[in-house]
């Protein structure tokens, strides 16, 4: 690991450290599993796919890229660096594409493919709000995608779960779920400490199935099943806990686990399908008008406090204000 310098600011080295390490080992780790998935576990889908997923999400984010350096006249983030730079860049890239080609089962189409990495990349750039100081998406990307393409294509589904293991047997029915989870724990310790978000969306899935259970006559072990999916394990580890979209605080991290359960178990008791990816979307859309409203209102105290002493010195010219002006608290991360 790279020394880092005394006075680089805490947020860079998280950045350089916990988010890019984070990142680079997400997307080495999707890459396998998508290799591994198309040669040997038995995914449905053809090779094209994840190269058309691949293929539409560079394309998005290399767009979007020019356009706002032709607006703000400044080089390319791909460019201001060495070849790490330039691979760090399109890392996110490299997630989503292959996400969205892997989650979603469209036949042998390839456009709906195409739609959700577009519009997964697309979401990082439009839908975004200030929070702790610098505007950040609240939308995971891939879920978005997912989402969006579902709702818009309805023959398109999510991809079966038997494909992630359908051609292991015995012990590698074990092992690859089992690999996910340790790989899963390590990292959201280690780079995302998002381990109090999973722990409480797993423990909201338990309690809404059991309620289910009790006031609807819902078969527990029916309301459980998606827990021993693949699909699941991967939502649960490397979707939900997506740092930039969801709380960093150890009590809103909780709060949103178990309000994404919650809108779970309410779509499932309406009877909507595909409802773990909704209910994300539907959460992080909750959370973002929030801190859209949170900016706003701090712009507004900023705005207050900055006109202030000067109201106080045209009324008093003989006594200059001599309280210094606050700063904005950050106020909790919700």
């Amino acid at each position: 690991m790279t020394a880092h310098s005394p006075h680089e600011k805490p947020q860079d080295r998280w950045y350089r450290v916990d988010r890019l390490g984070g990142l680079r080992r997400f997307a080495a780790a999707i890459t396998v599993f998508n290799l591994l998935g198309h040669t040997w576990f038995g995914f449905e889908q053809s090779w094209a796919h994840p190269f058309a997923g691949l293929a539409a999400a560079y394309g998005m984010e290399l767009l979007l890229e020019l356009l706002q350096c032709g607006i703000e006249w400044r080089r390319p983030r791909f460019l201001s660096g060495g070849a790490q730079q330039f691979v760090d860049f399109f890392l996110p890239a490299q997630i989503s594409g292959l996400a969205c080609s892997m989650l979603l089962y469209s036949s042998d189409r390839l456009m709906p493919i195409v739609f959700a990495a577009a519009m997964a990349i697309g979401s990082k750039h439009v839908f975004r709000v200030q929070a702790g100081g610098a505007s950040r998406h609240f939308y995971n990307p891939s879920n978005f995608g997912i989402t969006l393409t579902l709702l818009l294509f309805p023959w398109v589904g999510i991809s079966p779960p038997y494909h992630f293991t359908e051609n292991l047997t015995g012990w590698g029915d074990w092992f690859v779920p089992g690999f996910i989870i340790v790989s899963g724990t390590f990292l959201n310790t280690r780079f995302t400490r998002r381990l109090p978000l999973i722990l409480a969306w797993l423990a909201g899935f338990i309690a809404q199935a059991g309620l289910r259970c009790l006031l609807f006559d819902t078969q527990l072990t029916a309301a459980l099943l998606p827990m021993t999916g693949v699909a699941f394990i991967l939502y649960t580890f490397y979707m939900v806990t997506d740092p930039p979209t969801t709380p960093s605080g150890k009590a809103a991290q909780v709060a949103f686990g178990l309000s994404v359960a919650a809108t779970y178990g309410l779509l499932m008791i309406a009877h909507v399908v595909f409802g773990l990816f909704f209910a994300l979307t539907l959460v992080s859309t909750v959370r973002g008008v929030y801190l859209f409203i949170r900016s706003r209102a701090a712009g507004r105290q900023q705005t207050a406090r900055r006109q202030q002493p000067s109201e106080s010195a045209a009324a008093s010219p003989h006594h200059a204000p001599m309280t210094q002006e606050p700063a904005i608290a950050r106020g909790s991360d919700l």
